[in-house]
């Protein structure tokens, strides 16, 4: 049991794996609990779940900096992407870093029959490049050892320009606030530092991709009404990104709107400078080089090991131990990787 930032937190001692899941503050167990229980009783409705729809969205609006109209639900950010990937013409040229987590890549790369192609390059010369390409697409935060991509130099390479811009904030939104409304497709799991249950997903669409995506998943939820669009013709779609809106997972989406609400309501820059201020340490105290995430790869021999051995919840990825520090993190967590690491 701990407390960070108003909420009280029931998971482990010395979890550093937020990069793969986040943990759910108490709020949102009890209202995912609830829910169960609802299920169980034979007393939830269809209906009872548009609350928590509505204030989910409402919330990833305010995290991520970007109008509620142009904000769609879905399960996962490959989902929310593959209508991205749809609407590009033949031939389209697409841009992603190397080492890029898949759910960013794979829905552009599938498309190969269609003779769309996606090129890898480091992420230092993402910028650079990107002019020559109709899309780009990247991650904010790099999923395998918390690289930020430069949004800077990225937006002025490509305004003005045709060339689409999308950004996966997955292993951002939660700790670092940036101004992402000016992409053309903003995109997030919930399921890591917004803490939320699998499942859900959320995407912001800019005005000038809204027409050319077909709504492949159209649904009673993509007519914005669903309890008056459930059965028959003619086709009935909301004028905003409701009509990508796929049918919810309801239990998930009542986690999500708990954690999304909580998260919306406090101070990022505060949240920003705590898991920085682990991070930078840990990487000080470990002899690693300086970093600009929470996200922290560790190259050390056998550091994955002996991080177990400690009692200490991480990750590998692309063969050196992860590690992340959160909101519920604290300094006893990045003593104890220290002391690990430095034994």
């Amino acid at each position: 049991m701990r407390e960070a930032f108003g909420a009280t937190f029931t998971g482990p001692e010395g979890y550093l794996n937020t990069p793969a899941y986040g943990l759910p503050p108490r709020v949102t167990v009890d209202a995912v609990e609830r829910v169960h229980r609802g299920w169980a009783a034979g007393t939830v409705t269809g209906a009872d779940f548009d609350a928590d729809i509505a204030a989910g969205r409402e919330a990833f609006a305010r995290i991520a900096g970007v109008p509620v109209a142009s904000v769609t639900m879905g399960a996962s950010v490959a989902a929310l992407l593959g209508p991205v990937a749809s609407c590009l013409n033949d031939g389209a040229r697409v841009l992603v870093p190397e080492g890029e987590f898949t759910s960013v890549s794979f829905p552009f790369a599938a498309h190969h029959g269609r003779d769309v192609t996606v090129t890898e390059v480091p992420l230092d010369r993402l910028v650079e490049a990107a002019p020559d390409h109709d899309v780009v697409a990247v991650s904010t935060v790099q999923s395998a050892d918390g690289a930020r991509v430069d949004l800077a130099a990225l937006r002025a390479a490509t305004e003005g320009s045709d060339t689409i811009v999308i950004l996966d904030a997955t292993q951002q939104l939660g700790w670092l606030s940036l101004d992402l409304a000016w992409a053309d497709v903003v995109v997030s799991s919930t399921y890591k530092w917004l803490l939320s249950p699998t499942g859900i997903a959320w995407a912001a669409y800019s005005d000038r991709l809204l027409d050319r995506i077909v709504p492949h998943h159209a649904n009673r939820y993509a007519g914005g009404a669903p309890w008056d669009t459930t059965y028959g013709l003619p086709l009935r779609l909301t004028d905003d990104a409701r009509r990508f809106d796929i049918s919810p997972a309801w239990f998930p989406v009542v986690g999500a709107a708990a954690s999304l609400t909580w998260i919306a309501s406090l101070d990022i820059d505060a949240v920003t400078a705590h898991c920085l201020g682990l991070a930078d340490r840990a990487r000080t105290a470990l002899g690693l080089p300086p970093g600009a995430s929470p996200i922290v790869s560790i190259s050390i021999e056998h550091a994955a090991i002996r991080l177990q051995e400690a009692g200490l919840r991480a990750s590998v990825r692309q063969g050196a131990a992860r590690v992340g520090f959160a909101l519920y993190n604290t300094e006893d967590d990045l003593d104890r990787v220290v002391e690990a690491l430095n034994a």
